[in-house]
């Protein structure tokens, strides 16, 4: 089982924690990770885009000239494709980006995105966070003091709406409850700070 030092917000070391083995100790999948990052950007292009058809542009429903005898080459409508103002061809029209990917390899893509930040060293486990008022300056500190400079996840087990206020002011910062956490997320932000609780909840959704 990999083992991890857990901090106070004041970030000094208050002991130590045993990860899952099964969620946080696995050989990273890249391929899986890929095809789960991949289904959570497809999901969040609109797929509104649209162009507009030879039946869809105004005008055009009369011949413009008579089909012979003028020497030009034979032509239906003003608004075919060759025609500046006609429809587009295979033109994009809105649809859906969206696929699905197995239930097995979508909990396997977030538990290879937390056991590559094990991997790495890129997790922080707090042994509480909790805020009296949303105050930036808190999460700051925080950051500060466990010597955090890049991009950060914050996930506590239940979702606290005053550290949910207090970091979204925060460049780079990002806060989730246990139950929001993501593989786009894990893998877009450098740092994963995350509470002993929220740890034992994601352990006992994912083990």
């Amino acid at each position: 089982m990999p083992k991890v030092t857990v901090f106070n917000v004041e970030g000094k070391e208050v002991g130590e924690i045993e990860l899952a083995e099964g969620v946080f100790g696995l050989e990273p999948n890249v391929h899986v990770l890929h095809s789960a990052v991949l289904l959570q950007q497809a999901s969040l292009r609109s797929g509104t885009h649209d162009t507009k058809g030879r039946s869809e542009v105004r005008g055009g429903g009369r011949k413009p000239w008579k089909q012979k005898g003028t020497g030009r080459a034979r032509q239906g409508s003003i608004r075919s494709p060759q025609w500046k103002g006609g429809g587009i061809v295979f033109g994009p029209t809105p649809r859906s980006y969206g696929f699905k990917l197995p239930r097995k390899v979508r909990r396997l893509a977030i538990k290879s995105a937390l056991s590559s930040k094990v991997v790495s060293s890129q997790i922080i486990v707090l042994d509480q966070l909790s805020l009296s008022q949303p105050k930036t300056k808190d999460i700051s500190k925080l950051l500060n003091n466990l010597k955090v400079s890049r991009k950060a996840l914050v996930v506590t087990a239940d979702f606290d709406n005053n550290v949910a206020l207090s970091a979204r002011n925060i460049p780079g910062v990002k806060f989730v409850s246990a139950e929001g956490i993501n593989v786009l997320d894990v893998m877009k932000y450098d740092q994963l700070i995350i509470t002993k609780d929220a740890v034992a909840k994601v352990e006992e959704v994912f083990a």
